[in-house]
């Protein structure tokens, strides 16, 4: 893939992340995640590639833009696969939490697994402890594996999960062995990248969530050199069947980083609202600062971006 293609998706980022911001504590999730899919389908009319969307807002019948299979771009050339997230955290921005990111992630064709709209078991970690993770393997076993790797006290470890119902046995089972824990209502890619970036305070990310946010996390992880495993959970039988019918054999497989990004990516991102990963969008007077970061996993090249975007002079999708 071309490499200056990373720097032309964040602008669709940006134009996401600039219409979802703008409806940040206003209640309303619907229409904050309306907001960055309509943004995000205009920018991405400009961007010169013929890009085929396979992780994206749901089925053709289930979403009216950015669904699985429609194809996007200016130009027939480069093909490439799109994972995207047009608002990671909508009820972040609905409530005006933290760390709610808009998010796209390119590869070559057939570089990504094209994950079910159902939960996947998540494990990920930061490039000190890549290798030293068994999602087969139990809670306590990971957080000692995870320990040594970084060479420190499990009590110093930061555990981030989600704050659900159905992670309580975790959170215990996490609580126990002496490990911290930052509960969070949304937002496990944020989180995910956050365990790869010095300064975050966060070690790894454990528990289930989306799986298509799975795959977008991985292909963070891979530009950071971060590690990644998941197995899928389906939720009732017509998931596992419809599952099988996108290619997934085994139900019970582990899916490592290079499963679900096995071609070079590249992933950006923008900041919607602050966190800790990314600044969020700031609106002044006639526009607005946004601040977003660009990776390859080819060059391993992270840039991070920050943008004046002054909208008298702005097209709409630019």
């Amino acid at each position: 893939m071309e490499r200056n293609l990373a720097l032309e998706v964040v602008r669709v980022t940006e134009a996401a992340a600039l219409a979802a911001a703008r409806l940040m504590g206003r209640g309303d999730n619907v229409a904050a995640d309306q907001a960055a899919v309509e943004a995000m389908r205009g920018a991405f009319n400009a961007v010169q590639f013929k890009g085929r969307v396979v992780i994206g807002e749901g089925e053709r019948d289930e979403a009216p833009m950015l669904y699985i299979g429609e194809e996007v771009g200016a130009s027939d050339t480069p093909r490439v696969d799109i994972a995207v997230d047009p608002l990671e955290g909508t009820t972040i921005v609905a409530t005006g939490g933290n760390n709610a990111l808009a998010v796209i992630a390119i590869a070559e064709e057939g570089g990504f697994l094209h994950a079910p709209d159902t939960y996947m078991q998540k494990l990920a970690v930061g490039p000190k402890a890549k290798g030293a993770i068994d999602i087969t393997a139990t809670p306590t076993k990971n957080l000692r594996s995870i320990a040594k790797a970084l060479k420190v006290y499990i009590e110093d470890l930061c555990v981030v999960i989600l704050d659900r119902p159905r992670h309580q046995e975790l959170i215990r089972e996490c609580r126990e062995v002496g490990a911290r824990i930052k509960l969070i209502g949304d937002g496990d890619v944020a989180a995910a990248i956050a365990t790869a970036k010095e300064g975050t305070g966060v070690d790894v990310l454990m528990g289930t969530g989306g799986a298509p946010e799975g795959v977008l996390a991985a292909a963070a992880l891979k530009c950071l050199g971060g590690d990644f495993q998941g197995v899928l959970k389906f939720r009732n039988k017509e998931e596992a069947e419809r599952a099988k019918t996108m290619g997934v054999d085994d139900v019970n497989k582990v899916y490592r980083l290079e499963d679900l990004a096995r071609s070079d990516v590249m992933f950006a991102a923008t900041g919607v609202t602050f966190g800790d990963f990314l600044r969020g969008v700031r609106f002044f007077s006639g526009g607005a600062y946004t601040y977003s970061v660009v990776m390859r996993s080819k060059s391993r090249t992270i840039r991070y971006i920050d943008t004046t975007h002054y909208f008298e002079f702005k097209p709409k999708y630019d």
